[in-house]
């Protein structure tokens, strides 16, 4: 019997010392399992049956179902009901029963004892899962300058840009297209840069000099043109939801919010560093250097929707906040934070809390109907539609549970976003002296630190998107879970530290992106077919991609041609001809839209007035960002409606006879010349023998039947109307209308 027990306690002994070596390690088998599986409903906060699994002391203690996580695992409840599939409980219906093998982990990991760390507390939001982003989420990780790879083929290397994306073509045995040609390269890059088509001397220029050079001295003369503030002025405008009315019922004037629009175009131009262009729009009240200029930047705060006259105005207040909470930290940070207004964040390491503190930003200044819904102007100091605090101390914010009003929680102190630790420090308090609390200035400062992991990769991928037809994280407001992973990592965190090494500076990585051999390459591949079965959306940039012009572009690109474009640069907006049709549901439609003269109405498109309730329908066919949300990227479509607006539309009709009467001005009546002058100046190029014989045979044929017409044209003769007709063909051709 002495033998028989001793072979039994070994083989005992064996088995417990098997079962502790292979138990289940905490950090790396349990820990994940509660933060992904149990934690959201079990934790300091949300103690659902009054489990409490992000502590030892919680979990032992085993709330209301009486039993500990060191029972044995056969008398084990939460085991017990985990085996029974119970537990984590169905999301919509769908069972979220845990795999055996992690059944298996929790099992050897209680028998063991269930070890747990000392002092060890478990977070929902700090590792990522199969379903949540934690903070170690690659966007929150820091900007590390990688170090460009080796290519096979050097020669199609412009600068480190080309690097990156040819190393990954070669891994993929695929090849960049060729080279586009010189005149469809100026073409691209002119309109890229300032929204307008090259003009034939420009063009003529460029083809003749065979300097190595030529190139990047057209990019340095169109960063330099004024046109280049107000093409990029307009992506930054549908970033911050601009317009110029207020929308809801009234959609009344905004005074004097033409001068926010006009700031973004003078520091584009200016190459304002984007610390400064970010600081100044966010705190341009609050700095040092504190000018007029700079409190008409806090005019994105209050460039959003504003009613007059809210069911609750209390509940009313809360909406306004989320408006600039989520405009803010979209467009500066790409991520969506207002979905923590009324919860954690479903898929962000963004607690309710994080909401409330850069809500409490804006706390202060909220002054509830007066003037638009802002601070007043002899709060704000100067004729600008801006932002200011109403003082330099505020009542706190309080969480509101679920987001109701009626239901306010724990007060939450101004703050920054908690995914980055390293960086989440309290505000100080503002200088004595200070008129306001200093929190905005201290929370882009947060964004503007070089440490922020985010600021720079969301720039830079916007420049990338806006050049390219398509960003490398090709959800440019989203770098959250639910957002596309980028293409090219290393070239996104390789351009965000040239961004910052370069002292913030805009236009150099403009430069620099356009310099490289990736983007001058042709949209057409001799390998198209092959290629496009492999990687049909272009994700490895192995060609150019195609891109419609936008509405602003196709407009000024026509009153460009026809020779009506007016240069008139800033100031208030201009109201285009509307359509009776459009205008109808409007109640005193003269005064609701007073058409502003011709010669304001042939302005660029940046200019146009932005009336909520009333775009203009050209606009709108063409894929015009509807400005209540912020808007990343605009939707681009190609449908019928685009082709009948071309050819029905009263100003598509207007500008080709306007350029119909240019040509006639410019040339003489011999019908050859004018024909090569309309193909240059609306396609940049020549015909060919077959187009001009098909033009001349088309111009002869409208002669003929505007002659026979009933009633003569108040202004343009026959041959000027037949001319006309040839110019609306070509404002509608797809050459005309899409850039290779």
């Amino acid at each position: 019997m002495a033998l028989k027990s001793y072979i039994l306690l070994l083989t005992f002994t064996i088995w417990v010392s098997h079962a502790r070596t292979d138990a289940a390690d905490f950090e790396k088998d349990i820990a994940p399992l509660f933060v992904q599986h149990c934690i959201e409903c079990h934790n300091g906060t949300e103690t659902a049956s009054g489990l409490n699994l992000t502590t030892r002391e919680g979990a032992v203690a085993g709330g209301e179902i009486g039993s500990s996580i060191t029972d044995p695992p056969d008398e084990n409840l939460m085991l017990l009901r985990i085996r029974s599939g119970e537990m984590p409980p169905a999301v919509k219906g769908k069972s979220q029963e845990l795999p055996r093998q992690d059944i298996q982990l929790l099992e050897e990991w209680i028998a063991a004892g269930a070890p747990w760390p000392e002092n060890r507390v478990l977070d929902i939001y700090e590792v990522t899962t199969a379903t949540r982003g934690g903070r170690n989420w690659w966007s929150f990780q820091s900007i590390q300058r990688p170090v460009p790879p080796d290519v096979a083929n050097p020669e199609r290397v412009e600068n480190s840009i080309d690097a990156f994306i040819l190393a990954r073509l070669e891994s993929e045995h695929m090849q960049p297209a060729p080279l586009a040609s010189k005149s469809m390269l100026l073409r691209r890059a002119t309109y890229d840069l300032t929204g307008l088509p090259p003009t034939p001397e420009e063009m003529a220029g460029f083809l003749a000099d065979r300097s190595p050079d030529a190139y990047e001295k057209v990019l340095d003369r169109l960063l330099n043109s004024p046109h280049f503030g107000e093409r990029w002025a307009r992506y930054w405008l549908d970033l911050v939801r601009f317009a110029d009315t207020c929308g809801y019922e009234r959609d009344q004037l905004k005074p004097n919010i033409w001068k926010y629009r006009d700031w973004v175009i003078n520091a584009l131009n200016s190459d304002m560093g984007y610390d400064q262009f970010v600081t100044d729009q966010i705190a341009g009240d609050e700095v040092t250097y504190r000018d007029e200029q700079s409190v008409i930047a806090t005019g994105m705060i209050r460039a959003g929707t504003w009613n007059d006259e809210p069911n609750d105005p209390q509940d009313y207040l809360y909406t306004r906040l989320e408006d600039m909470v989520h405009a803010t930290t979209s467009a500066f940070l790409g991520l969506t934070v207002k979905c923590a207004r009324c919860h954690n964040h479903k898929f962000d390491p963004i607690p309710q809390t994080d909401y409330y503190r850069v809500a409490g930003l804006f706390w202060p200044g909220y002054i509830g109907q007066a003037n638009l819904g802002g601070p007043s102007a002899e709060q704000i100091g100067h004729e600008a539609f801006g932002w200011t605090d109403r003082s330099n101390n505020a009542e706190p914010i309080h969480l509101l549970l679920k987001g109701e009003r009626s239901r306010p929680s724990v007060a939450v102190p101004p703050g920054v976003l908690s995914a980055i630790p390293s960086l989440d420090k309290p505000f100080s308090a503002p200088p004595a002296t200070s008129k306001t609390t200093h929190r905005r200035l201290q929370f882009a400062q947060w964004i503007m630190d070089p440490k922020n992991p985010l600021t720079a990769r969301v720039l830079v991928n916007r420049l990338w998107q806006h050049h390219f037809g398509e960003a490398l994280v090709r959800t440019p407001n989203n770098f959250g879970f639910k957002g596309v992973m980028p293409t090219h990592p290393q070239l996104l965190d390789w351009l965000a530290a040239e961004l910052i090494a370069g002292d913030w500076k805009m236009k150099r990585i403009h430069k620099l992106l356009m310099m490289s051999t990736t983007y001058r390459q042709a949209s057409v591949h001799p390998e198209y077919a092959r290629y496009a079965e492999k990687d049909f959306t272009n994700q490895l940039w192995w060609r150019a991609n195609r891109r419609r012009l936008d509405a602003e572009a196709l407009r000024d690109s026509m009153l460009a041609i026809s020779g009506q474009l007016q240069l008139q640069r800033g100031g208030p907006g201009f109201y285009p001809k509307m359509s009776s049709e459009a205008l109808e549901g409007l109640s005193r439609k003269e005064t609701a839209w007073p058409t502003s003269t011709l010669q304001q109405r042939s302005r660029r498109s940046i200019y146009m007035i932005t009336k909520r309730s009333r775009l203009l329908p050209l606009m709108t066919t063409f894929d015009f960002a509807t400005p209540t949300l912020p808007c990343g990227q605009r939707d681009v479509t190609i449908v019928a409606t685009q082709a009948l607006a071309l050819l029905n539309n009263h100003f598509v009709h207007t500008q080709s006879e306007a350029l119909a009467l240019r040509i006639t001005r410019l040339e003489s009546n011999e019908l050859p010349r004018q024909i090569h002058l309309l193909w240059n100046l609306v396609l940049a190029r020549a015909p060919d023998a077959v187009e001009l014989a098909q033009a001349v045979e088309h111009v002869q044929q409208q002669r003929s039947h505007f002659k026979e017409a009933p009633t003569p044209h108040e202004t343009l003769s026959v041959d000027q109307l037949a001319l006309a007709s040839l110019c609306h063909v070509l404002l509608n051709t797809n050459e005309f209308i899409f850039i290779d």
